[in-house]
């Protein structure tokens, strides 16, 4: 696996890169200290390009979010991992209406690992302090950074696992706030439903198929369906959206 990093403090990258590379985990192409930078590496060779690309939120000049909204316009099957000390809601949301594969805070220095994994096996990591902010009501983001040299993070899932639960949120689109009223729930009908909540669960469509007694074939095409209905652009968001509903 190949990677990159953001971040701002030069001593958190160089803490990342020895702790990833000592395990084996991963080989770090490059690191940046701004998102104006990350932007213009991650499209200088296509050589540069990381399977999974590690940034922070606030940063001078072009911040983390920024910075992926770039990438993510030009490169649609860009794996970003958001890893910052901020674990404020509205942060949160955002991230994940612009498609981020994870949101991790720093903690834990052990789960950096597996939590790249976990993205590469085509899961969405989030941290268990993520998942608390979002069932809890928007806060404003903060206006200070407190950063540990240690570098550390708390990833909820492995990439062996199938934890990664998703948690009550209305999320949000750089042009406004996007929610599934739960008028639009109720026109699907009892299966579309039954799949839905356990996709909010976390499973995929092999344990959704086995759960349910029907082919993933079925399952997969059924949820390209309830995305279709209920104007979604993946799995992510129709977790997210069926969390936050009240109908159930």
């Amino acid at each position: 696996m190949k990677t990159a990093i953001v971040d701002d403090d030069p001593i958190v990258c160089s803490s990342l890169i020895t702790i990833l590379e000592a395990t084996n985990a991963t080989e770090v192409l490059w690191t940046a200290n701004d998102g104006e930078t990350a932007v213009t590496k991650y499209f200088a060779d296509p050589a540069n390009r990381p399977d999974v690309l590690l940034i922070d939120i606030q940063m001078p000049g072009v911040d983390g979010l920024e910075a992926a909204r770039r990438i993510l316009a030009k490169d649609k099957a860009a794996r970003i991992l958001f890893l910052t000390t901020f674990d404020d809601k509205e942060y949160i949301d955002q991230a994940i209406a612009l498609g981020a594969k994870g949101y991790l805070i720093k903690q834990d220095a052990a789960s950096v690992g597996p939590a790249l994994q976990a993205v590469m096996a085509g899961q969405v990591v989030l941290g268990a302090q993520v998942l608390g902010k979002l069932s809890s009501p928007p806060s404003s983001p903060t206006s200070r950074k407190d950063i540990s040299s240690n570098a550390r993070t708390n990833a909820s899932a492995t990439a062996g696992e199938r934890d990664t639960r998703m948690a009550a949120s209305s999320y949000a689109s750089l042009e406004g706030t996007i929610k599934v009223s739960d008028s639009a729930f109720s026109t699907l009908s009892a299966r579309e439903r039954d799949i839905v909540a356990l996709v909010a669960q976390g499973l995929d469509n092999h344990d959704i198929a086995a759960q349910l007694y029907l082919s993933e074939g079925t399952v997969r095409n059924r949820i390209t369906d309830i995305l279709d209905k209920l104007s979604l652009s993946n799995r992510t968001q129709l977790a997210i959206a069926w969390l936050n509903a009240d109908q159930h």
